[in-house]
């Protein structure tokens, strides 16, 4: 039998009340209950990473800190993720590119899902922007995405989805394993 397809459910906000906890807790719950599959949460908060502060480029490999060697090992040790984020000026969380940007050679070759959140445009535009950042990064990223609406997936600040989007997320996963295990032979 094969080891376990390893994802990683990543927050992308460190905002205080952000609702990245229980989208991210539902989507984790989801990928977890596939076979074969090990998914986890991985909360760029809890690593409490400064601005970029490596003096040489990711790129080099060659990280001087402990905080970022400890981000280094756990995205590396994933064979896919799915990035949980909110839309922010119509990008992405100033945080969540300062994380990536930490890092290089750990994401190559790997896969992403995309699962967003917002306004008018569930956000969509910030997903457009990651796309492109895990294009550089070698990062295949998947075509389905869920776009969760701040009017119509969630009631103030608790989270109830449509029922219509477990259908969207279970699409997501499933192009998202069937690229993580394509992948993690290129990997080898």
């Amino acid at each position: 039998m094969s080891e376990a397809l390893k994802l990683a459910v990543i927050l992308g906000s460190v905002r205080p009340g952000r609702r990245a906890d229980a989208v991210g807790r539902w989507v984790q719950r989801h990928a977890a209950r596939r076979p074969g599959v090990e998914a986890e949460v991985v909360d760029i908060a809890a690593y409490q990473l400064p601005v970029l502060d490596e003096p040489l480029p990711a790129a080099y490999g060659r990280y001087m800190h402990p905080h970022t060697q400890a981000w280094a090992d756990t995205i590396a040790a994933f064979d896919g993720y799915v990035f949980v984020t909110p839309e922010y000026n119509r990008s992405i969380p100033g945080p969540l590119k300062n994380a990536i940007d930490f890092l290089y050679a750990e994401w190559h070759n790997k896969s992403a899902g995309f699962v967003s959140y917002g306004m008018d445009a569930a956000g969509t535009r910030a997903v457009e922007h990651l796309r492109v950042v895990m294009g550089e990064l070698q990062v295949a990223d998947v075509r389905a995405q869920v776009a969760l609406t701040l009017g119509g997936d969630f009631d103030g600040d608790a989270f109830q989805p449509l029922p219509h989007r477990s259908g969207q997320l279970d699409m997501l996963l499933d192009q998202l394993t069937t690229w993580s295990h394509a992948l993690r032979t290129v990997r080898r």
